[in-house]
């Protein structure tokens, strides 16, 4: 109970910090029982209590301040101290299972899941399938979905670098994800939640050389004992080819829709082609077809086809045979220097130059993703029929 010397103000600051979000689970402080006792004396001087998962959260210094700033924004308080401890391991044990609910764990990204779950593949490497998906998750936040995205490319991870996700206490290395207890609270990049095994790894060098099972064990826990909350959308960035984790990813998430990412070369169809019959062998669906390093227009208006031209249109062609609806091609990203260098940076080219054509191409990939929605087909609405 708040231990309340003005009651009125008092529930007032408790309302104000409702407003305070956790810059990790991005819940409000108050749901995940991290507000303690609320002391607001007859002078307007309040006292909190902050109670953080763990002993040295890497949010501790955002949420005390914006716990400060909340409480010295309530009308008729004077100071504001704030006492910052740690949950008890009861306390973590009570937030996770109110996060993830009762029983043991289990993936919760199901058919019967409002979320929708994006697999973005190619047939081979080189063909900037990341540097797409990282676009396409910043464009869809910034849109407003909650998305999430899952590095699934364990042997060649680089969305981290892609978004920016750099630990500033050791460069070059990612940022560590939050543990409280066995959940993994993955970081935040322009407003996408983000997991990768290369937030794991001490050395970014390091070669990550594991075999099937140790494969299929690290994608499963990605889905698992990741915390992301509830979801809009989210996008996986599966390894180029059809090798083990392509056939993981179709047996975790059989209902997945696939994007498979080509260049307009007509030699990369056969091969891009390969991956989108491997994920419909699993009961995937292929929903379309992302063209990269497409033509574009020079300073004195020529357009330059430097990868070859109608590869996009040649894989979405071939791949619509076998499924009831035809394949499109959901865009063409002209080749771009500034796509490059937004990867570089770790600032995506679709936040700092939103007029660049390819950044225009990636809207219009985001907007054909949001639109068509989600598939309802085989999944449990939960109304009972009288």
């Amino acid at each position: 109970m708040a231990d309340l010397g003005d009651p009125d103000l008092g529930d007032r600051v408790r309302r104000a910090l409702a407003g305070v979000i956790d810059p990790e689970i991005r819940r409000p402080i108050t749901e995940l029982d991290m507000v303690g006792d609320v002391h607001v004396d007859e002078n307007g001087a309040a006292r909190v209590d902050i109670r953080l998962t763990i002993v040295g959260c890497p949010a501790a210094r955002t949420i005390e301040r914006d716990v400060r700033d909340a409480v010295a924004g309530v009308a008729g308080v004077t100071s504001t101290s704030i006492d910052v401890g740690v949950m008890t391991r009861e306390q973590r044990s009570a937030l996770t299972e109110r996060l993830r609910g009762p029983g043991k764990r289990r993936m919760p990204f199901t058919r019967d899941s409002l979320t929708r779950v994006i697999a973005v593949t190619s047939g081979k490497g080189g063909v900037g399938k990341s540097t797409v998906t990282a676009n396409l998750a910043v464009s869809l936040a910034a849109r407003g979905l909650a998305v999430g995205l899952v590095d699934a490319d364990v042997h060649g991870f680089s969305i981290p670098g892609l978004l920016g996700l750099e630990d500033p206490a050791h460069p070059g290395r990612a940022v560590r994800p939050t543990r409280v207890d066995d959940m993994i609270l993955p970081p935040v990049a322009h407003g996408v939640k983000v997991i990768s095994i290369g937030m794991f790894v001490e050395d970014p060098s390091t070669a990550v050389a594991w075999r099937g099972p140790m494969l299929h064990r690290t994608i499963d826990q990605f889905l698992t004992d990741v915390y992301f909350g509830d979801l809009d959308v989210l996008l996986l960035d599966l390894p180029p080819g059809t090798g083990d984790i392509a056939i993981s990813v179709g047996q975790l998430l059989p209902h997945a829709e696939v994007i498979v990412v080509t260049t307009p070369q007509s030699a990369a169809a056969d091969v891009a082609e390969r991956s989108g019959v491997v994920a419909r062998q699993t009961g995937q669906v292929v929903v379309g077809v992302v063209e990269n390093m497409g033509p574009f227009r020079g300073a004195d208006g020529s357009v330059v086809d430097l990868f070859g031209s109608g590869g996009g249109a040649e894989v979405a062609e071939r791949l619509s045979r076998g499924q009831d609806a035809p394949v499109p091609v959901l865009a063409s990203i002209p080749l771009s220097v500034d796509l490059r260098r937004g990867g570089d940076s770790g600032v995506p080219v679709v936040l700092s130059l939103p007029d660049d054509p390819a950044s225009r191409a990636i809207g219009e990939l985001a907007d054909a993703v949001t639109a068509r929605g989600r598939r309802l087909s085989g999944r449990s609405l939960g109304v009972d029929v009288l």
